[in-house]
């Protein structure tokens, strides 16, 4: 059992952890993963859990997260007609095939080699939300077979790498090609649960040496329960912020935000 301080501590760390998430989950629609990934590493760390594996935790266990908030964003969608279940059907497939491939790959990698991956993926979700526009197009209409069958996997693939949803891949891909913001924002939350749940129950069954207290796997308990808690609280008050502010002021300052963010990771990635 670990000391007392050590679980308050824990507890009260993950407690605004899970609430900030779900501020900026609610408020800039993005899914809380990219920053419960970096705060998850800081609360782990910070107690002592800085060994060679310990990104897997924070991977999965932001994963497992993804599958509840993920599901609860869909239904709410779905009740509005945005949900484009075409899409979601034609692409799940692949999205979780690169998803499993995700965790075979996070199994054998370093903490440091995954703060890299995470660090500069990171910087280009920041530089796509500070420097994107809403009328960039590719193409009019969504990949067909051919394309689908390698865009997919990679949306699935780059998403477990980062531990996040089907929203920061996603979302650009669906828009680039035609599809309605709106749409891609709801149709994106299926992503997410394509890539969260089968990735959390292989994570499961990866084990971690010296792992925080009460990991299964690679999956942190209290992190999880603590992170669903509080996101379930916190994400309706953010949206309901998003209305009285500027949504394009709103997204360059996260991407700051999480510019600065992945910068710190790539720092500590090459051990500065």
């Amino acid at each position: 059992m670990p000391p007392l301080d050590l679980i308050l501590t824990m507890l009260a760390m993950l407690l605004a952890t899970g609430a900030f998430a779900g501020l900026l989950a609610g408020l800039l629609g993005v899914g809380g993963g990219i920053v419960l990934v970096p705060a998850y590493f800081y609360i782990f760390v910070t107690l002592g859990y800085d060994t060679p594996s310990i990104m897997r935790v924070c991977l999965a266990t932001s994963l497992a997260t993804i599958i509840a908030t993920s599901a609860r964003s869909v239904l709410a969608h779905h009740r509005k007609g945005a949900v484009d279940w075409g899409i979601l059907r034609d692409w799940a497939p692949g999205i979780a095939l690169g998803a499993l491939a995700g965790v075979v790959v996070v199994a054998w990698l370093k903490t440091a080699v995954l703060q890299a991956i995470f660090g500069g993926l990171a910087l280009c979700v920041a530089l796509y939300l500070g420097l994107g526009r809403a009328d960039w197009r590719v193409a009019e209409r969504m990949p067909g077979l051919g394309q689908r069958l390698v865009l997919s996997p990679l949306v699935g693939f780059l998403s477990v790498l980062m531990g996040i949803g089907g929203g920061s891949f996603g979302v650009p891909v669906m828009t680039l090609h035609g599809v309605p913001i709106h749409r891609a924002v709801a149709t994106a939350a299926g992503f997410g649960i394509t890539i969260a749940l089968p990735s959390a129950v292989a994570f499961l069954l990866v084990p971690v040496p010296d792992a925080p207290p009460w990991t299964l796997g690679a999956v942190n308990l209290p992190a999880f329960l603590i992170t669903i808690a509080m996101t379930l609280i916190t994400a309706p008050m953010g949206a309901a912020l998003a209305h009285r502010t500027d949504a394009g002021r709103l997204r360059r300052i996260f991407a700051g935000f999480l510019a600065i963010v992945a910068l710190n990771m790539l720092r500590k990635a090459a051990g500065w």
